[in-house]
């Protein structure tokens, strides 16, 4: 029987409603039958800790007397954008300090803040008639800010590539470090717990979403960059390759350091480690059917990053069962797996979100948009010439 998003949200009112996580569903389904199953749960948490680097902070620090435009803005040696208003900027999250380089960056610098401790601010401007100030150094702490929200243009991967290195040399990645020689492969996606598996076809999952960013209640502001629904599909409709991404949008005021950490990957970058739990309101059976997926019927490919090309070769399709298994055999060869995403603290946010549900604090967000399924991808054409 078909439930609607204004029949669970009165439930979990009522503190009636039914609500497990994406693994503990999968017991549920194998004991009860996916039509049971479906009468009985209502929500399904799912969750992911890991590196997304497509993410970064709006940020506003009121005017100072007097008054300054700022135009170049550092955060703790941090820059930060000053193409926006007086004193609105944009810190990306893997710009490097000029100070001391990849291992400290704007990731960093907004873990700071959201864990309330001071951060060195300096700004410079040309000076105009109505903002006559050139110079500012202070020091702010978030409470001291305006607004300040996480606006993170592409996280949650629905599915990603698993990372080899076919090549004699060591590679620096953002997928960590690739050992020569097939020395390794690392992964970066929560396979059975992973929102966008979960709702591979985004039957739930849509503009407006109501979700756990960061340790506080955010939303899913628009498709992520890089979007990608016409990425190859199973049967049943899971993704075989990178495909959907969310853009994200949540009050740093209100997040936890906990869940929204700094990282550096050794000769490569900066990057944040944001986690993420997303609700699916389990509307009817196909809904059902889609979250009771196990890790052994999820793949991906391993890829070869050595090859410096946009198309790089796949050298096999392994499911996350496998690279959760510790190994994966190539071509006779047993080689190490490794996950750079965390699966425990997945696990956690998957059980917070359930008790914020489980407790009243938190209601589900019907979509007030769909997103596009069958949007690919465009690559960008090199022309040459100094003009045109």
């Amino acid at each position: 029987m078909a439930k609607t998003y204004q029949e669970i949200n009165e439930k979990i009112a009522r503190g009636e409603a039914v609500v497990v996580t994406a693994e503990e569903v999968i017991g549920i389904v194998k004991e009860r039958g996916v039509k049971e199953a479906a009468e009985y749960v209502d929500v399904v948490t799912t969750a992911t800790f890991g590196p997304m680097c497509s993410s970064g902070a709006f940020l506003n620090f009121g005017h100072s007397d007097p008054p300054i435009r700022m135009g170049e803005i550092t955060m703790n040696g941090v820059e930060a954008y000053g193409g926006l208003a007086a004193v609105d900027t944009y810190l990306g999250a893997t710009q490097p300090s000029q100070d001391w380089g990849i291992e400290y960056g704007g990731a960093h610098v907004i873990h700071d803040l959201i864990a309330g401790k001071e951060v060195h601010l300096v700004a410079k401007s040309q000076g105009t008639d109505c903002y006559p100030r050139k110079e500012l150094d202070t020091w702010v702490k978030l409470e001291d800010l305006n607004e300040a929200y996480l606006f993170n243009p592409r996280n949650v991967y629905q599915n990603y590539n698993a990372a080899i290195n076919g090549s004699s040399q060591r590679l620096y990645t953002y997928m960590g470090i690739l050992q020569p020689n097939m020395g390794n492969i690392t992964y970066s996606t929560a396979g059975e717990l992973s929102p966008l598996l979960n709702d591979p076809l985004l039957k739930t999952i849509g503009m407006g979403t109501r979700i756990f960013f960061g340790g506080a209640q955010g939303h899913v502001s628009w498709m992520g960059t890089q979007f990608n629904t016409a990425c190859p599909r199973d049967d049943k409709g899971y993704p075989q390759t990178p495909g959907a991404t969310l853009a994200l949008i949540g009050n740093m005021k209100e997040m936890d350091p906990k869940y929204i950490r700094g990282a550096v990957y050794e000769g490569y970058g900066t990057s944040m480690f944001v986690g993420v739990g997303i609700p699916i309101p389990i509307l009817n059976e196909e809904i059902m059917a889609f979250v009771a997926v196990e890790n052994k019927d999820l793949y991906t490919n391993v890829i070869d990053y050595s090859v410096p090309k946009k198309a790089k070769p796949s050298l096999k399709k392994v499911s996350y069962a496998e690279l959760r298994s510790g190994s994966v055999d190539i071509n006779g060869k047993s080689i190490k797996t490794s996950p750079l995403s965390s699966l425990k603290m997945a696990r956690e946010i998957a059980e917070e979100l359930s008790t914020w549900i489980k407790k009243g604090d938190f209601f589900l967000q019907e979509p007030i948009q769909s997103f596009p399924m069958g949007n690919s991808l465009k690559g960008l054409e090199i022309k040459e010439g100094e003009s045109r």
